[in-house]
């Protein structure tokens, strides 16, 4: 898929008697732009579900949660047992 989708004929959805041809270019745009609709969308699903990408890009957070995380059961634990 290209950045930069190819030039269009005007579009005739809406205009009042149009031909049979028309109407049938009119889907066929509907139908490619549809398609290439849904293959972005299906990359950015994939991208945006890859946990083991996400755990690359954010793995300093990931450390400084788990540290935090683990300070404050820590804690807890400590309080708990003093009772």
């Amino acid at each position: 898929m290209s950045a930069h989708p190819e030039p269009r004929p005007p579009s005739t959805v809406g205009v009042p008697g149009r031909t049979a041809a028309q109407i049938r270019s009119d889907i066929d745009v509907q139908r490619r732009d549809l398609g290439s609709s849904v293959e972005l969308l299906r990359g950015r699903v994939a991208e945006l579900t890859d946990w083991r990408r996400q755990v690359r890009e954010h793995r300093s957070q990931l450390i400084v949660g788990a540290a935090v995380a683990g300070f404050a059961l820590g804690g807890l634990m400590m309080l708990r047992r003093r009772r």
